[in-house]
């Protein structure tokens, strides 16, 4: 298995009006992945516009000005292929999967809708999509079981102001409140082609890619004035830990506690992705062995560690478990916290440390196995570092990390003097 992270060829260009354009050809299949990354995510929404990224993630797919509304999809799951979206903090993407005759059909269609939604997006449109919102919200984080961890630990881990203080779902009183001309106003800022990035893998050649983008993006004006996102890059420590506890409709206590780590990319970042498979990635973990094999006060199924791959400020590193019945959340809590802490103190063992690296490759190699994996990491590089090939680090650092430097970041940044813990209560029944 070659170490290499990225042992394919890439070749770059870059339009007049700013589209960078990606292609890494692979012959292996008759199929091209499309990859279209925005530079917009909910760190970059003003005041009073929380959620805009995420509903525009859904107003994309609701018509433009060649395309009726949802015969995007209709156009690419009738020739034999798959697309969606998704929206995160630092970015919103969109990609299509298709028989490699197909390609020049998928950039017609991203094309249009990047120059051509504005003029189509009307306010039944508009008023539709943002009850999809809401109904999204109800269903992922209002009305399912620890559903809303994530927008409560936002608040906890960055103060207000901070461009990740707030989660990509947004206020329903911001969504509600804005009329068709500023949710258009934000289109034209955000979405042009001096601030994406177009990323094909696949069953084609870069001179294909080069001369379609040309053609169906090349006429879209560029943007001047894109707005940077606010520099959310320091989050000074405050020395005090910050605990919130929630009665909610609950099977069994929960606990989540998390910590502010390195900016995703970083090397400090990569010895934070080692530290937690070792913390809490599947039964060889330390909070396996520990809370759901040991002391058996966790349960076995809801017990691990993961860090938030978010690149412009210190990204979140979380661990979590769930009660035993009969077992307090303090006493989970407690045990939690001193797994977490013994990171610093307790060495990491080489068996520890290369069953991790073994995890973390076998990730790695599992996104690069697919088209649409690895156009989605290319964008990925190409928007956040300027240079999709520096893909190629990031299975290298993670191998290069020592038991020290775990030991070393844990000591910095997992203090119990800076934590965020947020403990989930069963209701009481009668």
């Amino acid at each position: 298995m070659p170490e290499s992270g990225y042992p394919w060829p890439i070749e770059t260009t870059r339009l007049d009006n700013g589209l960078r354009v990606v292609v890494s050809e692979d012959r292996t299949a008759p199929a091209v992945a499309v990859n279209l990354w925005y530079d917009v995510g909910s760190r970059h929404e003003p005041d009073g516009q929380s959620g805009f990224a995420h509903l525009f993630e859904h107003l994309m797919f609701e018509g433009s000005v060649n395309v009726a509304k949802t015969e995007h999809m209709k156009l690419i799951q009738g020739a034999g292929g798959s697309l969606n979206a998704t929206t995160n903090p630092d970015r919103t993407n969109y990609f299509e999967t298709v028989p490699a005759e197909h390609l020049e059909l998928a950039l017609w269609l991203e094309a249009d809708r990047m120059g051509g939604l504005v003029p189509a997006l009307t306010q039944d449109t508009l008023d539709n999509q943002r009850d999809v919102v809401k109904n999204e919200r109800r269903q992922r984080y209002e009305n399912v079981p620890y559903g809303d961890a994530w927008l409560r630990l936002l608040p906890m881990l960055y103060p207000p102001g901070h461009p990740y203080h707030h989660s990509t779902i947004g206020s329903m009183a911001d969504l509600n409140a804005a009329d068709l001309a500023t949710f258009q106003a934000f289109h034209r800022t955000y979405y042009a082609p001096n601030n994406a990035v177009l990323t094909v893998v696949g069953d084609t050649t870069a001179a294909e890619v080069f001369g379609h983008a040309e053609k169906y993006f090349g006429a879209l004006p560029a943007r001047a004035d894109i707005p940077s996102a606010p520099d959310g890059r320091t989050v000074a420590p405050t020395g005090k830990p910050v605990h919130e506890t929630v009665t909610a409709d609950v099977p069994a206590p929960r606990v989540y506690v998390a910590h502010r780590t390195y900016a995703f990319g970083t090397p400090g970042y990569d010895v934070t992705t080692v530290l937690a498979a070792i913390l809490g990635s599947g039964r060889g973990s330390r909070l396996y062995q520990r809370l759901a094999d040991g002391e058996r006060i966790a349960q076995p199924d809801l017990v691990g560690a993961y860090g938030v791959d978010l690149a412009h400020a210190p990204a979140p590193l979380i661990a979590t478990a769930t009660a035993r019945p009969g077992v307090t959340a303090e006493r989970l809590a407690a045990g939690l916290a001193d797994v977490v802490d013994e990171l610093a103190t307790v060495p990491v063992t080489a068996a520890e440390l290369d069953r991790a690296k073994a995890l973390l490759s076998t990730m790695w190699w599992r996104q690069m196995a697919t088209v649409d994996g690895r156009a989605d990491t290319l964008s990925r590089y190409a928007v956040q570092f300027g240079d999709p090939a520096k893909a190629a680090d990031r299975l290298p650092g993670w191998l290069a990390v020592t038991a020290g430097q775990v030991a070393e970041a844990a000591a910095e940044v997992l203090t119990p003097a800076d934590r965020a813990t947020l403990v989930y209560l069963p209701e009481e029944t009668s």
